[in-house]
């Protein structure tokens, strides 16, 4: 149980804060809603291995797995696969003033550790093929070798009402570009649309009320880490008006044509894309279901992409990528700063 399979000698290294319950982040939702008495997070040091699924350690992490307001009290997500933890990893290691936020890696016994993750302050705990297939949720763990408990980063905001309009300048390194999501739900739609954010050079992401948590296990998934590479906010309207106003940002929202209240929808086209180059702004996806909100709908300018095939509308994730792509700042300056 308790055989030594890492150097002791990286011990001395780890802080004894470390996989103890951190400072309190807000949740996406303001009650939390598993037992106020705490399942023990704290794994003694010279526990190199774990075998059992009855551990109270892996019952932590099954719960930040499962629970988003359990991961968001503790500040902790896990991360299940090599490819995200590696491009999490790797992605922080680019960005030298994010420190690293890989707390503990759990491997399958026997699994070779990948050579490209400098882990000496890290610590390793071995764990059978039955505890990883309970903390992975996975009947087959053929691709699965490792998990990996992270802290949630600090370019992640959850804001209250308390905050300041001068707030907003702290929440996005680059706000020429956000991405705004208006009830998203489905966590797999909100993952791609992360993920595409990142990969279009956009400078956040808003999270509106009704939004899945980006730390979600499927979210996580879709993304291919990019909730630990983009900064995100969750908030609201009034947080949304907040950066607007800090920025004087114009704000679109995508929306088919056939809406029952007579509107103005532009079309997106490039000349449409090219005569907002230099604008700072915010492009809103709304939920799969209702789409945008009323309130979105009446402060946003709408936008639709043209099609000429019968279908009403487009997947949001679908939709958001072809937005994302069109607006996407090209050979732009930080403009947010100027």
């Amino acid at each position: 149980m308790n055989s030594c399979w890492i150097s002791p000698s990286y011990f001395p290294q780890i802080k004894a804060s470390i996989l103890e319950p951190r400072t309190r982040i807000q949740p996406f939702s303001s009650k939390p809603d598993f037992p106020t008495e705490k399942i023990e997070s704290f794994l003694p040091f010279n526990v190199n291995s774990i075998t059992s699924t009855s551990n109270p350690f892996v019952k932590h992490c099954l719960k930040l797995r499962q629970n988003s307001s359990y991961r968001h009290f503790h500040g902790s997500v896990l991360v299940v696969g090599s490819t995200p933890i590696r491009e999490i990893y790797s992605f922080q290691e680019r960005v030298q003033e994010r420190p690293i936020t890989l707390d503990c890696l759990l491997v399958l016994d026997e699994a070779h550790i990948p050579e490209d993750l400098n882990l000496q302050s890290v610590r390793l705990v071995r764990i059978s093929s039955t505890v990883m297939k309970k903390l992975s949720g996975l009947q087959s763990i053929d691709s699965i070798k490792m998990i990996a408990l992270m802290k949630i980063p600090s370019t992640f905001h959850s804001v209250d009402d308390e905050f300041l309009e001068e707030d907003c300048s702290t929440w996005f390194k680059n706000a020429h570009r956000v991405l705004v999501l208006d009830g998203i739900q489905d966590p797999g739609n909100l993952g791609t649309l992360l993920r595409s954010a990142m990969a279009f050079g956009w400078g956040g992401a808003f999270l509106l009320p009704g939004c899945c948590d980006p730390f979600n296990e499927k979210a996580l998934r879709a993304s291919r880490g990019a909730s630990f590479q983009l900064p995100l906010v969750s908030g609201d309207w009034l947080h949304l008006d907040a950066l607007r106003n800090h920025y004087n940002m114009k704000i679109l929202a995508a929306h088919p044509v056939n809406d029952q209240k007579p509107r103005r929808i532009s079309r997106l086209t490039r000349d449409f894309a090219d005569s907002l180059a230099d604008s700072p702004l915010c492009v809103v996806l709304g939920s799969e279901g209702g789409g945008l909100s009323e309130k979105t709908k009446d402060a946003s300018e709408l936008v639709n992409i043209p099609m000429t095939g019968e279908f009403e509308s487009l997947n949001v994730s679908v939709a958001g990528g072809i937005l994302l792509y069109m607006l996407q700042p090209e050979n732009h300056k930080d403009l947010s700063s100027g």
